[in-house]
This record gives C-alpha cells, structure tokens and sequence, in this order.
C-alpha cells in the first residue's frame, strides 16, 4: 500500500495535519517514537500553549477544540506589559479588535489526548506508535521509510518530529540556528488575586517573566532567564521560590504558592533553508522555533499544518502528484516568510529589552509608551498576535473543512 502522505510526528502540529488530511479523504500513516501520551491527572501539567484565535478555528475544523478539558484551560482577554527597568508598559484589550477574547491557554497534553483520540476515529489514519524512522529514500513516484524492520511507502513524508527532525536531516535540508543564551522555567503558580482573565509579562534585565491565566487562581508561569539563574530557581523550595517570583512580579496578583513541579528548557532559535524539497515538506519546530516570549511557538506550528492542508487537498483533489517541490512550492512562499519575521521580530525583541545601555532601555519604554498610545497600532499587534493578519488558512477562517 502507497499512502498519499506520511506524518513523522504525532505532536500537536503532526497530528492536527495528520487529521486535516484524513478527514479530507487522504490515506494517512503517522509515525511517533513515544509512547501515548499519559492519562490525565489532577495536577497541572508543565507545558501549556498559548492557543490564539485562529488557531482555536483549526482545532475546531478537525473537531478537536470540543473535546478539550477547557473547564481546566484560561482565556485571556487582555494584556499587560511592562517594563522592569523604567515606566513603559502597554495594555492590550481584545474588545478593541471587536473579539471576546485573545486566546486560551491550554495543557499541551490535553491537546495532544484530544487529537489522539481524533486520528483513532478517522479511519484513513494509521498511527504507527512507538516506532522509529531509521531512513528515507526518495524515489520518482514515492519515498520510501524505513521503520526498524518495515518499510512504509508514501507519496510524501512531512516532517514534524521537531526542532531535531529525522526527516530534516535524512533530506539533507539545512538549517540557521542558535542559541538564546537563556532557559525558560516554567511552573504553576497559585495567586492571591484572580488574574482578571489577563495574560501579564514583565520584561526583567535577564529576560520576560509572563503570567499565564489557567481556571480560577491558578496561572502558568514561564521566567525565561540566564542558565545560572534558571538553575538557582530550580534548587529552591516551593515557599523561597514563589517568594522569588511574586518579587520580580511586584506582587501583581498578590501572594503566591507554588503548585506541582518546575522545569527549564533551554531556548534556541532555528529556521530551515528550505521548507519543502522533491517528496519532502516541514512544519513546525521541524521548520522553525522562536523565543516564547511572544508566545507563538504552537500557533504558527499549527497555522502551518492548516497551510500544507490546504495546499495538499488543493492538488490531490485535482489528481496530481503530491509530492512534486513544484507543486509543495505554494506551501513555502507562504509560510517561509512570514515564518521567518516573526522570528527575527521575536529575537529583536528578546535583545532590546535584554539590552542594559541606557539609550536602548530609554527607547523602549518610550516604544511600549507610545503603542499604548497609538489604538491603531495597537490593534495591528492584537490582529497578528491572533493570527487574523495576513492570507489565513481556510481552517484559520472557517470551521468547516474540506
């Protein structure tokens, strides 16, 4: 059997595309080295997204988005930001681009449960869990995988096996990439004060501390910070270190305590030369990774998957070959660049306000000053931040799909 698409990596972007492409007719295998993801608990889980509008309309196209926990997710409707070193601060409010709400921030692992659950209920899906990708081979009409033992054959492998992708590398696609010189620790936080239903971030001399609103008191925190720093939050006690970030937050949301467990993830920016190559195309951090401080990580994963979608449908449906550069090219000319700003807005970003010269941090708190001050800019933020500035996919406008 030939699939016409293969999927290495059933993480939110690989399986959200995986779905897209089955539920649109498609012959699908998903190839995955870990195991399921684990059954849910009562504790909060580390890793959340920021899910933006947009993104909320894909998950909602391939019928993920209600089968959520989102009793235990936090919208967020407005914004705050400033800026530890001087008067600068800006407030965002969704009311002003005429949408109840920003975004959502929501578990990781339950929007990996959720479409799951999705790709055993579409039966032109084949998840092949755990299982390896030891090696491609393209050929003319195919691409030929080896897993372990077996081959798979496809007209067409996607990379979305992450930021140190199999697929990458076997295709021989290259990549720029570095490191941040921080790591983001991230834990949950339990706070006097609601959050207002309101995503907070503080930008620090060594990096951003946000606040991310979860159900009733509780919010997600990620302190992106040097290594040495990261490391001495981390050996702290639950009291010393909420301590800690109630000081570096002002005291924003008044008292905290510190609930569950606590991480660090060293942060890298990379971008890949080339997003498709003959039978080969990359979504994700298989493509792209970024500082969180925006966070826009899984949102532009996802706007990806619902791209590639509809690039795909649009030449299977015509009944041509899938896996043509030529005919993957309209995916790149429209994720590549827009990719790519955003990233190199985000790492301007993360050094303006890492900055320590004097005319650097006057400059930027006179920027975040007069955004607040300019609505129309100010909704321009808001609009690309939602993901509805520029060509959107069709599951990004619409609930329907195909």
């Amino acid at each position: 059997m030939i699939y016409d698409v293969a999927v290495a990596g059933a993480g939110m972007v690989g399986a959200t595309l995986a779905c897209a492409l089955a539920q649109a007719g498609m012959r699908v295998a998903v190839v995955e080295a870990r195991d399921p993801p684990a059954a849910a608990g009562e504790e909060w889980e580390l890793r959340v997204s920021a899910i933006s509008r947009a993104s909320e309309s894909v998950l909602r196209a391939i019928h993920v988005w209600d089968a959520l926990p989102l009793a235990r997710a936090g919208v967020f409707r407005e914004m705050h930001v400033w800026d530890a070193t001087g008067s600068g601060s800006v407030h965002f409010d969704s009311a002003e681009i005429g949408t109840d709400a920003l975004g959502h921030i929501v578990e990781n692992g339950a929007i990996e449960r959720a479409l799951d659950a999705r790709m055993a209920a579409l039966d032109s899906l084949e998840l092949i869990r755990p299982e390896r990708l030891e090696d491609l081979v393209v050929e003319k009409d195919r691409v030929r995988l080896r897993l372990g033992n077996s081959h798979l054959h496809a007209r067409l492998v996607v990379a979305a096996d992450g930021s140190r992708s199999r697929v990458r590398e076997l295709a021989g696609i290259g990549c720029d990439g570095g490191d941040y010189g921080q790591q983001a620790v991230v834990a949950t936080v339990l706070t006097e004060r609601w959050h207002q239903e309101t995503a907070w971030q503080r930008f620090l001399p060594d990096g951003p501390l946000a606040f991310l609103p979860l159900a009733g008191h509780y919010c997600s925190i990620v302190w992106s910070t040097s290594p040495e720093h990261a490391e001495a939050l981390l050996g702290l006690s639950d009291e010393d270190f909420a301590a800690a970030v109630e000081q570096a937050f002002e005291s924003r949301l008044g008292r905290l305590e510190a609930v569950g467990g606590r991480a660090a993830f060293a942060l890298r920016h990379l971008h890949a030369h080339e997003y498709v190559a003959e039978r080969v195309a990359l979504v994700g951090d298989a493509a792209h990774t970024l500082h969180p401080l925006a966070g826009q990580g899984a949102n532009l994963g996802l706007q990806d998957a619902a791209a590639l979608a509809e690039t795909l449908y649009n030449t299977w449906s015509r009944g041509r070959d899938l896996g043509r550069r030529a005919n993957l090219r309209p995916y790149e000319r429209w994720r590549k660049g827009r990719n790519l700003l955003m990233q190199q807005s985000l790492s301007g970003f993360q050094w303006l306000f890492g900055s320590r010269l004097e005319p650097l941090r006057v400059a930027r708190n006179l920027g975040l000053s007069m955004v607040d001050g300019l609505p129309p800019l100010k909704r321009l933020f808001m609009r690309y931040a939602s993901g509805f500035g520029g060509e959107r996919p069709r599951m990004a406008r619409s609930h329907e799909w195909p």
